[in-house]
């Protein structure tokens, strides 16, 4: 069993942890899926009191550099708010020793679709790039969804430095704390009807998707199909989810 992550205020601790959880992963299994179709889901990655006190942050706004309400920019209806600098320790964990999985495939990718940018090792590297491309604002977020709420398909690229694949981690528990409310995606392929990706999810379940586009093989090579990703419309109760994006935003 994955060493659960205990404390979100924990300096060494929540890293040290994430780092185990995550490395205790099939990662051939869910890289070869995500490649294949685009998103892979990571099971518990959450305890279900994690969940809690990640969701329990939402009203407190020194926690966060923006409130977004969706309805009043066309993004749906719902709200979000985007997490400033210094992460909770337990999200800055997770998001450090995630990104060294995800790199390599990146990279790979980038390499099939004819696309020159290739990734450090380090999640920390990364951001030093984005850093100097002037992206300095946090970009993983905290959303949140009542009765009628839902979000419309939508890519998160927010500048010029784009880490092609990205995790929603989903922190309540359909049935129980809410009712509708999938994630799903959407896939464009060239000259052909979109196809149509929902993703089940239980509280403390990660999924891996790709942000914006991925390559997939055909009869004449590698080509390249646009992704979009979204939340169905919530029925009852209340989700939260909380989005984890490896670059950050101009």
């Amino acid at each position: 069993m994955m060493k659960p992550l205990l404390d979100l205020a924990a300096p060494e601790g929540a890293n040290v942890s994430a780092i185990a959880r995550i490395a205790g992963y099939d990662w051939a299994a869910i890289l070869s899926e995500l490649d294949s179709f685009g998103c892979a889901v990571l099971p518990k990655l959450l305890s279900l009191e994690e969940c809690r006190r990640i969701s329990a942050l939402y009203p407190d706004e020194s926690h966060f550099r923006s409130h977004v309400i969706m309805a009043r920019h066309g993004f749906g209806k719902g709200e979000y708010r985007y997490f400033k600098y210094p992460l909770p320790d337990l999200l800055s964990g997770v998001r450090t020793a995630l990104y060294p999985h995800l790199a390599g495939l990146a990279d790979q990718w980038n390499e099939r679709m004819g696309i020159e940018q290739r990734y450090p090792d380090t999640h920390a590297a990364f951001l030093d790039q984005c850093h100097r491309a002037g992206q300095t604002r946090p970009t993983p977020l905290l959303l949140q969804y009542i009765p009628g709420d839902f979000n419309c398909l939508h890519q998160d690229l927010y500048g010029d430095l784009v880490f092609p694949i990205q995790v929603a981690i989903l922190l309540s528990e359909p049935g129980a704390d809410f009712t509708g409310g999938e994630f799903c995606m959407t896939e464009q392929r060239p000259r052909a009807q979109s196809r149509v990706e929902v993703v089940p999810l239980r509280h403390g379940d990660a999924v891996a998707f790709a942000v914006h586009n991925r390559p997939v093989e055909g009869t004449r090579g590698s080509y390249r199909v646009n992704l979009r990703h979204g939340v169905s419309r919530v029925h009852s109760g209340m989700r939260h989810t909380v989005g984890i994006i490896f670059h950050d935003a101009k």
